[in-house]
């Protein structure tokens, strides 16, 4: 009774291993290829749970998410360069060709092809560049065309390239400071454009002012007649008459001009010691 037991539980635990381990778990974002005796199944296991034979199957897993390769290396240049980069290789797996790319590739395929192939369009597309470009609005389209090169280098494999990004360049010590400086004249010179186009506005807008000013009086020189001008001080004349202060009003006939008290007095003793001459 006692063995029955022992081999009871001895059984049920196999059977509890044995079940577990025919059970393969696939998450989101992740495809499961079948391999039986070393051959892959052409069928695609979605994610959920899948069973099999674990005597003489296992489930190859392959993650379908967005993948950040990171790559340091020496790139070269139009000029014959050598410059020093990070970059980082975004890519994915097409999960409908999971199988052919375990069966051509295999499982390690960052390093068999993709990397091998990274390296080749790099050199090839960077070596049309001068180094200056990778550090101007050039730098997206060095990107754009390493990563279409690669795609068709690895079409029909099952990996796609989303974007290749530099994400750091080291140019040469002598190169950096030459770009630097040329940079800082061409700021230097686009500043005194600046400051000459200025000056120019406010010359040009002082000019206009004048020419107004010019013909603002032009046209009330050309609209004051002498008769305007007698009307005019008659009516003056006639407000400050309204005044209780004294005036001294004198006219040659034709025009007016009025003296206050404190300066007829000069003239009246003026005309009198002329008079007794």
């Amino acid at each position: 009774m006692k063995k029955f037991q022992v081999f009871k539980v001895v059984f049920t635990s196999l059977a509890f291993i044995f079940f577990f381990s025919s059970c393969a778990i696939i998450k989101d974002g992740e495809v499961g290829v079948k391999r039986k005796l070393g051959t892959y199944s052409d069928k695609v296991m979605d994610s959920g749970i899948q069973t099999f034979n674990p005597l003489v199957s296992r489930v190859i897993k392959i993650s379908t998410q967005t993948e950040n390769l990171e790559v340091s290396l020496d790139i070269p240049s139009k000029e014959g360069l050598t410059i020093g980069s990070e970059v980082s290789i975004l890519y994915n797996i097409n999960g409908r060709k999971a199988p052919d790319l375990l069966r051509n590739i295999g499982t390690d395929y960052e390093r068999n092809i993709i990397l091998p192939v990274f390296r080749s369009a790099v050199a090839d597309v960077t070596s049309r560049f001068f180094a200056k470009d990778m550090h101007t609005g050039e730098r997206s389209t060095i990107e754009v065309a390493i990563k279409e090169q690669m795609m068709d280098l690895m079409d029909g494999k099952g990996i796609e390239v989303e974007a290749v990004l530099l994400k750091s360049i080291q140019l040469p010590r002598s190169l950096a400071t030459a770009i630097e400086s040329k940079l800082e004249a061409e700021q230097q010179a686009q500043q005194m454009e600046f400051v000459l186009e200025q000056a120019k506005r406010e010359a040009e807008q002082k000019r206009i002012e004048a020419a107004g000013t010019r013909d603002a009086q032009l046209i009330i020189a050309e609209g004051l007649d002498s008769k305007i001008l007698q009307f005019k001080s008659i009516e003056a004349f006639q407000e400050l008459a309204k005044s209780n202060n004294a005036k001294v009003i004198i006219t040659d006939g034709a025009m007016p001009m009025m003296m206050d008290e404190g300066s007829v007095n000069p003239v009246i003793n003026q005309k009198v010691r002329l008079r007794n001459q």
